[in-house]
């Protein structure tokens, strides 16, 4: 693992991880969870991004601004935004493959992975248990009003990927039905009015499955996350090279 520094913030940077070999390796940018707090960072996804290295696919964690460190809204979707441009520098220096890159967010992550899907800053999304609809998510006043926190003087519509759709990029969407951080109907909700609109998405509901389970790669639901990334970032990388 490198921890690279886009910037001189404190919190500018992100833990690249390359899987064994001369590459050039699939990419996906990592976005950790915490409902947008202080409190929680990147180290707590960083198994994830080892088991996803060990399996083939580069990872970039990225870390950014929260609520209680200088973030909120826009400012911690800036940060991540800068982060995903940051890996056509990273591919100038590591064997990279950046033609299909993915985002991969968790919880609070996940609805930043999908802000950059509908930027185009990605050509896919996965996400998991992620809270794609702000406007739900404030309504039952998800960890203590993290949303109106988060938020503060910024919209639903500017803010809220379910009030962006059509994202126009293939979105994998797992959301454990035992999940009592983030309610499986946020994505339900969402997954159906993104195949309303047109898009490509698909949502995974494993039963028996919370929420913390989704990035631990020793739970049983795991292998299943893995294919769905596998197979993502495959397609995405495969239309990227027809295309071209």
């Amino acid at each position: 693992m490198t921890r690279i520094f886009r910037g001189p913030g404190a919190f500018q940077f992100g833990d690249l991880r390359l899987p064994a070999g001369s590459g050039p390796h699939p990419l996906a940018i990592v976005i950790h969870g915490g409902f947008w707090r202080a409190a929680y960072d990147l180290e707590h996804i960083g198994p994830l991004c080892e088991a996803l290295a060990a399996g083939g696919i580069a990872t970039w964690n990225l870390e950014y601004r929260r609520v209680g460190n200088g973030g909120g809204w826009p400012v911690t979707f800036e940060d991540v935004a800068e982060g995903a441009v940051f890996v056509e520098e990273l591919a100038a220096r590591y064997p990279l493959d950046v033609s299909g890159v993915i985002a991969i967010g968790h919880s609070a992550g996940g609805h930043l992975a999908l802000l950059l899907g509908a930027r185009r800053l990605v050509k896919g999304v996965v996400s998991l248990a992620g809270v794609a609809d702000l406007r739900l998510a404030a309504e039952l006043r998800l960890s203590n009003d993290a949303v109106k926190s988060f938020l503060g003087e910024g919209s639903y519509e500017e803010a809220s990927p379910i009030e962006m759709l059509p994202l126009g990029v293939p979105q994998r969407l797992i959301h454990g039905l035992a999940d009592d951080v983030t309610p499986h109907e946020i994505s339900a909700r969402y997954a159906r009015a993104a195949a309303r609109a047109g898009d490509d998405v698909e949502l995974l509901s494993p039963p028996d499955t919370g929420h913390m389970e989704l990035i631990d790669p020793l739970a049983a639901v795991w292998p299943a996350i893995y294919r769905q990334i596998e197979q993502i970032s495959a397609m995405v990388r495969s239309s990227s090279s027809s295309v071209e």
